[in-house]
């Protein structure tokens, strides 16, 4: 009952004019003064008539509205074969149906891969997180834990904390990002005094260069890279040192450390890459360098690799001024 009010609705405007013509002949008849029995006998034809065409066109309406139900049904599995157009309305509003499907399936292609992503992230970053707290908790253990010691592992937390709080503020639509002139040994200096206690415990050299650098930056996100980078070049450094400095407007961080095989180098900024070192050393989310990467993007800054298997990498960033303005 409902389809058929929806129907009638739906053509009360053909009906209206249906009684209009069928009042105008029979106002035509009696003005000629037919006889009433023919002119009621046309007007009564005319009616059949209508009527097998409104019972026609409901039944196809019915037909219709069943396909579409069973569309609605399949929806989930994606945009199935549509009804044939009866008109081109209809035909251009089944192309936009289309458009808007792809549009769909696109966006949860893309949640389901950064759903994807994410789990590996913060799967990695658990078992990753777990060794410091492993180690603080079995130096705890010995009675008399060395502070220093106690102190390094409870520095390589806060960095894998601070890790995963820059993935969500990089993946969130917003960043607080402040564009400023900076002094760029003062970033430096601040990264390096972070990091100071692992260069001890280490037994590495540092050789430090003052740059006399002033860049257009984000103090805080520039700061994140250098930390980053540093934090790259302890892990994978046992012996000798890093060393950083400016080369024109570029500064570079180098280290002496294992190096990365040629075969590896231009992937080493991509999303969750760990490479051989990675797998060799420990358990790495492969984040860090790719957060590099979109910072710098974000600051309009240049980033790169140089490295050779045995003998350390050097990153170099490129600190031109971007097209940006300073705040």
């Amino acid at each position: 009952m409902k389809l058929f009010l929806s129907y009638l609705k739906s053509n009360l405007r053909r009906l209206l004019m249906l009684l209009l013509f069928q009042a105008v002949f029979a106002a035509v008849l009696l003005l000629y003064r037919a006889p009433l029995e023919g002119a009621a006998y046309g007007l009564s034809l005319c009616l059949a008539l209508g009527l097998c065409f409104f019972i026609v066109g409901f039944l196809r309406y019915r037909r219709k509205h069943l396909a579409l139900q069973r569309v609605l049904n399949q929806l989930q599995e994606g945009l199935p074969t549509l009804p044939e157009p009866a008109d081109q309305p209809e035909a251009d509003y089944q192309a936009m149906l289309a458009v808007l499907d792809e549009d769909r399936r696109r966006i949860a292609a893309d949640a389901a891969g950064a759903w994807d992503q994410a789990e590996t992230f913060y799967t990695a970053w658990v078992h990753q997180i777990k060794t410091p707290m492993a180690a603080m908790g079995l130096l705890l253990q010995s009675g008399q834990p060395d502070v220093a010691l106690l102190k390094r592992e409870l520095f390589s937390m806060e960095k894998y904390v601070d890790l995963v709080l820059t993935y969500q503020r990089l993946g969130s639509e917003t960043t607080d990002l402040v564009l400023k002139e900076c002094d760029l040994d003062t970033i430096i200096r601040a990264a390096l005094k972070e990091y100071a206690r692992l260069f001890i415990l280490k037994k590495l050299t540092l050789a430090f260069t003052p740059t006399d650098l002033t860049v257009l930056t984000d103090e805080k996100w520039l700061g994140f890279v250098i930390g980053q980078l540093l934090s790259n070049a302890l892990k994978y450094t046992q012996t000798g040192g890093v060393s950083i400095y400016a080369e024109g407007s570029c500064l570079s961080i180098e280290d002496t450390g294992m190096g990365i095989p040629a075969s590896e180098l231009p992937r080493i900024f991509e999303k969750s890459f760990t490479g051989e070192n990675g797998r060799l050393a420990e358990r790495t989310t492969g984040l860090g360098l790719y957060l590099c990467r979109r910072a710098c993007a974000l600051l309009g800054h240049g980033i790169r690799a140089e490295s050779k298997v045995g003998q350390g990498t050097k990153v170099i960033l490129d600190l031109s001024r971007p097209e940006l303005s300073a705040e």
